[in-house]
């Protein structure tokens, strides 16, 4: 039993789609170290983004749903041969015992999309709305994302792509956030809708404050 019955339907969507394959494909932060691969901790954060969840500490709330717990730890070996197993139980020098990631370990993962390089250019530039160069781990997720929208469109293809772009505020109390022209602290990703799949086909991260003419 569980209370999370509707993210099982995800975890088959994700397998239909082919997520974790291009997860491992695209992103290397974990490729060669022990415990964690980039698609667990990749896939855990999408299901708690998909559970309501408001930060990484809700992780703990996942976890404690033992139902759940079983049905993720069998997903991950679904349709997996019997090599890539033993290759995934090999990377736990002790028996894994969770179904998520801890919250410290997800905090360090996230840590290596962060250009600290980008960050001082952030803060002693004059432009408001400074859009950091991505680093190759941020590139990685869009090629995750391209193949995913590939992937839609193979199933149920499309002619037209009517694209709608639009910025949106998105309120936060982190310090270093800015404020948006509303006058609260906010960060406002520059997105990209593809209407007839009603699906985010792009994103782009920036600063509350925008450019010149983005907000009109």
């Amino acid at each position: 039993m569980t209370a999370l019955a509707g993210l099982p339907l995800y975890l088959d969507l994700a397998q239909v789609m082919g997520l974790s394959k291009s997860i491992q494909k695209h992103l290397k932060i974990r490729e060669n170290s022990q415990g964690w691969t980039d698609s667990q901790v990749v896939l855990s954060l999408v299901l708690l983004n998909l559970a309501g969840g408001d930060c990484v500490g809700d992780l703990k709330i996942v976890e404690a749903d033992d139902g759940f717990g079983a049905i993720l730890r069998k997903s991950e070996m679904h349709g997996l041969k019997r090599k890539v197993r033993r290759a995934l139980d090999r990377r736990w020098r002790k028996e894994k015992n969770r179904s998520v990631p801890s919250p410290s370990s997800v905090f360090r993962y996230l840590s290596k999309f962060h250009d600290a390089q980008q960050e001082k250019i952030r803060l002693h530039t004059d432009v408001k709305a400074f859009i950091p160069t991505p680093n190759e781990h941020l590139k990685g997720f869009r090629k995750i994302n391209k193949d995913m929208c590939a992937g839609l469109n193979k199933a149920n293809p499309k002619k037209t792509a009517t694209l709608d772009m639009d910025a949106t505020l998105a309120e936060t109390m982190k310090k270093t956030a800015l404020y948006c022209y509303k006058g609260f602290k906010s960060y406002q990703p520059f997105n990209v809708w593809w209407h007839e799949h009603g699906i985010i086909l792009h994103t782009e991260f920036r600063d509350g404050t925008c450019l010149l003419g983005l907000n009109s």
